[in-house]
């Protein structure tokens, strides 16, 4: 609604708004809050499935991407309207393996319904404007090595 607003706005007052609109946001803090997105992940890791299910988190991007696709839309004169800023959507069991080979010891949680509801979302308009970005596996990677290296993901909090 306030996108909309203030695309009205814009169009009645003869100015240009560019709007980057990320999907759940991961990666290294740079705040010692957590914030929900990494809250997303974090209880994932420990095995509650109750968030990710609940908000139906399929696409993801790295907080590093979105900080580089603001500079790209806000230096390019040809930028105009709304850019989507995410990876690919993932399905939840996908997104349990994946980082599962990479940390088999984590405590996942297990069969995660699948739900088909809601948009999909494409970065193709930010991309032709040359915006790159991280996988997923890296990004998830990063933020699992800052969880540890601050403390919110310890060793007590994996299965053996």
């Amino acid at each position: 609604m306030a996108e909309r607003a203030a695309f009205k706005y814009a169009q009645e007052n003869g100015l240009d708004v560019i709007t980057v609109c990320p999907s759940l946001t991961l990666g290294p803090l740079l705040q010692s809050d957590v914030n929900f997105s990494s809250l997303v992940l974090l209880s994932f890791l420990k095995g509650s499935q109750e968030l990710i299910e609940t908000y139906n988190c399929k696409y993801f991007v790295d907080v590093r991407d979105v900080a580089e696709a603001l500079l790209l839309v806000y230096t390019k004169p040809d930028a105009s309207g709304r850019y989507i800023c995410s990876l690919n959507r993932i399905k939840f069991a996908d997104l349990v393996d994946m980082v599962r080979n990479v940390y088999p010891s984590f405590n996942y949680p297990n069969n995660i319904p699948e739900r088909n509801e809601g948009n999909d979302l494409s970065s193709e308009k930010l991309k032709k404007l040359g915006w790159k970005c991280r996988t997923l596996k890296e990004t998830i990677a990063d933020s699992i090595k800052y969880y540890q290296e601050v403390g919110l993901l310890t060793m007590e909090e994996k299965t053996t």
